[in-house]
């Protein structure tokens, strides 16, 4: 098994376990984060009536900087969009990923804005 092979068994693992103990409901969704090299997005679900309730993304934004600056500023607007739908707490679904760097950017920039989690 090559060295990607197995880091993203790991990452496919991580991610199993974090949402086994996690799910979002009406009055407190899921707030699920995907960083990838390029872009970052956000999305507030609804698990037990499968829908997304609100979403933020800095695909097809000129949104300029960082990745750790594109994360703040996604947390910042997802935690708006909550607050417009009006939803104060979340569960938060770090999707597998290490609570640091960039994820962490992302959760401040959030509670920043109001939202608990």
């Amino acid at each position: 098994m090559s060295n990607l092979a197995k880091k993203m068994l790991n990452f496919g693992l991580r991610k199993l376990r974090v949402r086994a103990k996690i799910s979002g409901t009406a009055v407190r969704p899921r707030l699920s984060v995907t960083i990838s090299n390029k872009h970052v997005s956000a999305q507030l679900i609804d698990d037990t009536a499968t829908k997304t309730l609100a979403a933020a993304t800095t695909v097809g934004i000129k949104q300029t900087g960082t990745i750790t600056q594109q994360c703040e500023f996604v947390g910042a607007d997802i935690a708006k969009k909550a607050k417009k739908a009006k939803i104060n707490a979340v569960v938060f679904d770090r999707n597998g990923r290490q609570y640091a760097g960039r994820l962490k950017a992302f959760a401040d920039a959030a509670r920043k804005e109001g939202l608990e989690f």
